[in-house]
């Protein structure tokens, strides 16, 4: 599948949207300040991780009419102690954020500093955080 840019992906969405996804990768980048972050056009998403492969991606921001969706490819694995995560797939689970307060959010933080803790374990330990 071929790779584009974060403008590919976000570049035609609201303002405000924009803005939300932004601060969105702000803090994946803060938590794992060495993450890959990989812009697929074909799948309308943004995907972070260890690297591009599919078992080493932690989270993905992808846009929505009205939201933007924080996916975490093992959310499954994930501590939600608030109740956040949506999805029924084997391993996927999301959050649909709608607003900067609900983004920038403590259990959202919590949610993406547990799923770079959980791949990074799951691929042994001995990786860039």
């Amino acid at each position: 599948m071929t790779t584009g840019t974060w403008d590919d992906i976000f570049g035609q969405v609201s303002v405000d949207l924009q803005q939300i996804a932004t601060m969105l990768r702000d803090t994946i980048l803060a938590i794992h300040p060495a993450a890959i972050q990989t812009a697929k056009p074909g799948w309308g998403a943004v995907q972070f991780g260890f690297s591009a492969k599919n078992k080493e991606i932690h989270s993905y921001l992808m846009p929505q009419k009205d939201r933007i969706n924080l996916g975490f490819y093992f959310g499954v694995n994930l501590p939600d102690p608030d109740g956040l995560l949506e999805g029924t797939g084997k391993a996927l689970r999301h959050v649909k954020l709608r607003d900067m307060d609900q983004a920038a959010s403590k259990p959202i933080t919590d949610l993406i500093t547990a799923s770079v803790q959980e791949r990074s374990a799951a691929l042994g330990g001995g990786v860039n955080v």
